[in-house]
């Protein structure tokens, strides 16, 4: 349903009714800037780099075919848009060091795991999942919080069916070592208090 109103409101869009873009905006600004944080990590550089992507979605809106879901393609626009902020801040920054964010990541881990009922199991997970590089963080963002398919995440990553799944797996991988690693260190630091 939410496919032929997409269309519905673009086609009003690219027939002149530009007021209608807002619409769009309200429907998917969540999950644009859910996307920019798990692969910028920084809070006001993803709503920085969300609002661009909505500039640039604007902009391109006619090169939409409807050839996959509107939602893929804001998707794919939102990625691509923040691998080129990446690419630029790289070379400002010449290279940017993975342990710069060691600091916020295990004071956000130390906080979120405080307590392991379902809803703070989640800010583990999501934090966890924030210590991942950018490309992991953003495909499992994708495939377990926006419910995206193997198929989708591959059109949106421009990535085959196949090296998804392999990254996919990776991912997980990498992630429940994550897990364990923190839950283990939690469970160290409330034996020693």
């Amino acid at each position: 349903m939410t496919i032929k109103k997409d269309q519905f409101i673009i086609d009003q869009i690219l027939g002149g009714d530009k007021q209608l873009f807002s619409v769009l905006v309200d429907r998917y600004k969540k999950l644009v800037f859910t996307l920019c944080l798990r692969m910028l990590k920084n809070r006001e550089e993803a709503e920085e780099v969300a609002q661009d992507s909505f500039v640039k979605i604007y902009k391109s809106l006619g090169k939409f075919k409807g050839e996959s879901k509107f939602s893929t393609w804001v998707y794919r626009v939102t990625y691509n848009n923040c691998l080129d902020f990446l690419k630029a801040r790289k070379r400002k920054f010449k290279e940017l060091s993975v342990d710069a964010y060691d600091g916020f990541e295990i004071e956000d881990l130390d906080n979120a795991l405080s307590d392991l009922e379902e809803k703070e199991r989640k800010k583990a997970i999501l934090a966890c999942i924030n210590m991942l590089n950018e490309d992991d963080a953003f495909l499992l963002t994708l495939h377990y919080y926006e419910d995206q398919s193997v198929k989708e995440i591959a059109e949106i990553m421009k990535l085959s069916v196949t090296n998804v799944k392999v990254k996919l797996y990776r991912s997980r991988k990498q992630l429940a070592i994550i897990l364990k690693r923190k839950l283990s260190n939690d469970m160290l630091l409330n034996y020693e208090k």
